[in-house]
């Protein structure tokens, strides 16, 4: 068998309608989501189940062609986006769909990969149990991707991280075999934990087809401020005020800044202001409960308004109904949204060790400060477990396109920063191809070496995901 064969191939596998090879057809899933990156394929292939993933696997081990495995292609970092050389298929899992069980006793749901996250989390309530993961693109992002970016969200300060909330995997490795570790256990001293390979290896590992994953008691209760603040350091005093009186009813703490709110404001103006006059930082707490009632809000009231009296927050607006906390939540989430529509921006996910944070961003607002002279610092994120979205737009009257050719410069300064706070350069959206070169500079040539290691012996033949992360 040969390259040129394998859409005939794939079409015995998965059936004709679910191979596309015209441009028009491929173009969708050869794109990232930021149009950033534009590539070509051989092929889309679109398997519907675990087996049809290994048959395509084999083939194209075969023939050595290589493979992008792809959920809903809503990465940030191009790791799901083959590249131009038209020789390359994407696996897309969207057809593998489905919710194979839900344990409400041992608390788990086990899903295939193309399963969208909010569907997910529909399914663990109408069980009377949470899925905590929870992210801007829940309503497209798909579980399979999730897991292989380990992807952060809202909720990582009480429910952690992508890797946090899975329990086994079900991985077709490059040969075409297929691992199955869909096991519900808590406890499994076996040997390596091979399912945290895949978690976070981006598709270059293997294509990760079903996973185990915890589910938690439904909330009953919950309760959502805006507290407004002085600097960020403010917002580390009242994050440790918080969680010394509410304990892990704290379930996200969401810092961002005076710019972040009016660039909100701008751009959605039927948003309402939380404040009368404005304040230079502000962070949106939510705490929640499996006891229903009102001890909840007592709770945070009785809270913010120790933070008051100890000068942590000048003050706080606390949600009197659902729809008060959409609307403080919207202040949250449009900043992305507002910051694309005010134009070009450099952006950077990164995380911080959470007692530095402050003076992260102090020093490295200076630097920037000095070295771009005018640059608008849109920063915001999760400060409850460190991770920033330390963003930078250019002068609100500069050359947009020209300080977008800077990019190199302004994530040097960045990035060192990051490093020299002990960092990392990427939170939560991976390292794709966007940061595949800047991770030389701040990974050891230990760590490389390892992780060279591990590819070459899953991965011996270099078919899956090229060109990503390493």
């Amino acid at each position: 068998m040969t390259s040129e064969s394998l859409p005939a191939r794939f079409a015995e596998i998965v059936g004709a309608a679910h191979v596309l090879a015209d441009g028009h057809d491929t173009e969708p899933f050869v794109t990232d989501w930021r149009k950033r990156y534009f590539g070509a394929a051989l092929a889309v292939v679109r398997p519907a189940t675990t087996a049809e993933v290994a048959a395509v696997v084999k083939a194209c081990a075969e023939t050595r062609t290589a493979i992008v495995p792809q959920g809903g292609n809503t990465g940030l970092c191009g790791g799901a986006t083959p590249d131009s050389s038209g020789t390359q298929i994407v696996v897309s899992l969207t057809r593998m769909n489905r919710v194979r069980a839900l344990d409400a006793i041992n608390n788990t749901l086990t899903a295939e990969a193309g399963c969208v996250l909010a569907n997910l989390q529909h399914a663990a309530d109408e069980a009377e149990r949470l899925f905590p993961l929870s992210l801007a693109a829940e309503g497209s992002c798909e579980i399979g991707g999730n897991l292989s970016t380990n992807a952060g969200g809202v909720q990582v300060l009480r429910y952690g991280n992508a890797r946090d909330l899975v329990l086994g995997l079900e991985v077709v490795l490059p040969s075409g075999e297929v691992w199955e570790g869909l096991r519900g256990l808590r406890k499994d001293n076996t040997g390596y934990d091979l399912k945290q390979l895949f978690i976070g290896a981006e598709g270059t590992l293997g294509i990760i087809t079903a996973a185990v994953l915890k589910l938690y008691p439904k909330p009953r209760a919950q309760a959502t401020a805006v507290a407004a603040l002085r600097t960020p350091r403010d917002a580390l005093r009242l994050l440790e005020h918080v969680q010394a009186r509410c304990g892990d009813r704290l379930t996200a703490f969401e810092l961002f800044s005076a710019t972040c709110l009016d660039l909100v404001r701008k751009h959605f103006p039927a948003v309402p202001a939380p404040f009368a006059e404005a304040h230079p930082q502000y962070v949106l707490l939510e705490l929640s409960d499996t006891q229903a009632g009102d001890a909840i809000g007592t709770l945070i009231e009785a809270t913010l308004g120790e933070a008051i009296e100890e000068s942590i927050a000048p003050d706080a607006v606390i949600a009197r109904s659902g729809a008060q906390a959409k609307q403080l939540w919207n202040l949250r989430e449009r900043i992305s949204e507002a910051q694309a529509l005010e134009g070009p921006n450099i952006k950077h996910d990164i995380s911080i060790p959470i007692s530095r944070i402050g003076d992260f961003i102090a020093a490295t607002d200076a630097r920037l400060a000095k070295a771009f002279p005018g640059v608008r610092m849109v920063t915001f994120g999760h400060v409850g477990d460190g991770n920033l979205h330390y963003n930078v737009s250019p002068p609100a009257e500069g050359d947009a396109a020209a300080f977008a050719a800077r990019t190199p410069e302004v994530n040097l300064v960045v990035h060192d920063s990051v490093a020299a706070f002990n960092g990392s350069i990427s939170a939560e959206h991976g390292i794709g191809q966007y940061k595949r070169e800047e991770i030389l500079r701040y990974k050891s040539p230990v760590e490389m070496a390892v992780m060279r290691s591990v590819k070459r012996a899953l991965d011996p033949l270099g078919i899956m995901n090229p060109g990503k992360v390493l």
